[in-house]
């Protein structure tokens, strides 16, 4: 049977947005209302009629509500295939009706996890009947159309509106799917909750991931793939998927990925000095911090203005007119910002195709989470990369200390370092990179190409010589072999920091000793694959 009229429908909801306006329209076409507890008061007290669920089942809600709906009139009037002679025989025999409409949404179990509720207060909003009543409607989307969320009333009413009080099945397939989608959701966060929160399992046996649809995306990384961007549900940090966008084309999956590179690595620097960030492919290009945006700007553009052509901006301070004016010189998809002020807009809004992204808040770099990675058959599963260190964790393993200038610089390019691709290498100097060379397969070949790229600089900008004299120069892992130590020694570093934990290290430190580098040990590593 295709379509089928409803003619009694059972409303049980804790969110009552729209519960009125839904049950008078329902009311206006003779629908009779059953309803529960506190959605048949809201009801009452709009003046419309309703028949308790108590009414039906001839059982009064008990246990604190715990017990209403779990009843055969109420599931039989869900489940029954209405044209089987043996079900039918069933409904007439025990008097259960047909209910041809369900409008449930769930007790908010997620909105009293995020406020920090006690835990007897979280386990009674686990909706034990809601969730049954979803499904058993669901699974009888052949005759029983269910909807969970809100949003969906004026499509209901739509349907109802063209077919003359009636539901077609095709409507009825996409709400039952919509249903099981949700009740998925909502147990995946109950059983999140029980494993994170409550038992503090880092790696629970099952892992349950659930995340909402925000929008498809023209395509994914290349034009032949398809691709969207969803948001997790449950608790999450804030970060380039909630930014408000303020102007521009459709994001990509690409810009989507390349500006979360940005905005994680700008993140560190949150709280000091201006900084800019210019990321291109998802690594890091030009980084640098100044006295003022405008100037840390050109600093980071001056690192590699051949790759920042058409990159990704991010800035951990309000984006101001100058730095705007400047930003707008050269071709950028994206700028990322915690804000802009009314100049800063004025400049882009010109740039008719560049994106603005407005995220507030900049996300902690330290905060904890788990990354997921596909492989072919699997996931991966880690925590995230938030470990840190400060100059009190640095070792000293030269016979020369750096200078309180090397410290900084040398401080400045591992936080830059961590988040380029392995193999990593960042020169640094006065808060600013001078070079950086990522993802290659060993670490001299990374050294040379940041070396390079700053011999580029300088002759691009006039300099004397590359930034890279004088400069601190950054390993994200050890250095295997002193090559991509002494690469750097003859492009002018003059200190050196990395993990340290080679069987070679010391030669790697009589390497640095002999070039008269200052090299200090981390103890800790940060590939990024």
């Amino acid at each position: 049977m295709s379509e089928v009229t409803i003619r009694r429908a059972l409303l049980s909801v804790s969110d009552k947005t729209g519960l009125v306006e839904l049950g008078r329209a329902l009311a206006a076409r003779r629908v009779e209302l059953v309803s529960t507890g506190g959605t048949a008061k809201a009801l009452r007290d709009a003046g419309l009629a309703v028949k308790d669920v108590s009414d039906l089942t001839g059982f009064p809600e008990m246990m604190d509500g715990r017990v209403k709906t779990l009843h055969p009139k109420v599931h039989g009037g869900l489940l029954a295939v209405r044209d089987n002679p043996e079900h039918a025989g069933a409904m007439a025999e025990h008097a259960i009706g047909a209910i041809d409409l369900v409008v449930v949404n769930l007790y908010p179990f997620e909105a009293t996890v995020a406020k920090g509720a006690a835990r007897d207060e979280v386990i009674e909003n686990i909706d034990i009947g809601g969730p049954s009543m979803v499904r058993s409607a669901a699974k009888n989307h052949a005759w029983v159309a269910i909807v969970t969320d809100p949003a969906d009333y004026a499509e209901l009413l739509g349907e109802l509106e063209a077919t003359n009080g009636a539901t077609t099945l095709a409507f009825r397939k996409r709400l039952a799917a919509r249903a099981f989608a949700a009740t998925a959701a909502y147990d995946a966060m109950i059983s999140q909750w029980f494993a994170f929160a409550d038992q503090q399992q880092f790696f629970p046996e099952m892992l349950a991931i659930t995340a909402t649809r925000r929008e498809e995306l023209r395509y994914g990384e290349n034009p032949h793939q398809r691709a969207a961007l969803y948001l997790p549900r449950g608790p999450h940090g804030q970060g380039i998927a909630q930014a408000e966008q303020l102007q521009g084309k459709e994001l990509s999956y690409n810009n989507y990925a390349d500006a979360d590179a940005a905005l994680e690595l700008v993140a560190e620097f949150a709280g000091g000095a201006p900084a800019v960030v210019i990321v291109k492919h998802a690594n890091p290009c030009g980084v640098a911090q100044a006295a003022t945006l405008r100037e840390a700007w050109q600093g980071a553009l001056e690192c590699d203005s051949v790759s920042a052509f058409g990159g990704i901006v991010a800035v951990n301070v309000p984006l101001d007119g100058p730095t705007a004016e400047a930003i707008s010189e050269i071709f950028t998809e994206v700028v990322v910002a915690p804000a802009a002020d009314e100049a800063a807009r004025a400049v882009f809004a010109k740039k008719k195709n560049l994106r603005l992204l407005i995220t507030g808040d900049l996300p902690d770099p330290r905060r904890p989470g788990l990354l997921v990675k596909p492989i072919t058959g699997g996931l991966l599963v880690q925590t995230r990369d938030n470990g840190a260190i400060g100059a009190a964790d640095l070792k000293v393993v030269t016979q020369r200390a750096p200078s309180e200038q090397e410290l900084k610089d040398c401080l400045f390019a591992w936080t830059v370092a961590r988040h380029v691709k392995s193999n990593a290498i960042v020169y640094a100097r006065d808060g600013i990179t001078a070079g950086i060379g990522a993802g290659q397969m060993n670490r001299r070949d990374s050294s040379r190409i940041a070396a390079i790229k700053a011999r580029e600089a300088a002759e691009l900008y006039g300099w004397d010589a590359p930034r890279t004299r004088g400069s601190a120069v950054a390993s994200d892992a050890f250095f295997p072999f002193a090559d991509g130590l002494l690469a750097a020694a003859e492009a002018g570093a003059t200190a050196v920091i990395q993990p340290g934990g080679s069987i070679r290290d010391d030669e790697v430190i009589a390497a640095a000793d002999a070039a008269g580098l200052a090299m200090v040990f981390t103890g800790m590593r940060h590939f990024r694959h």
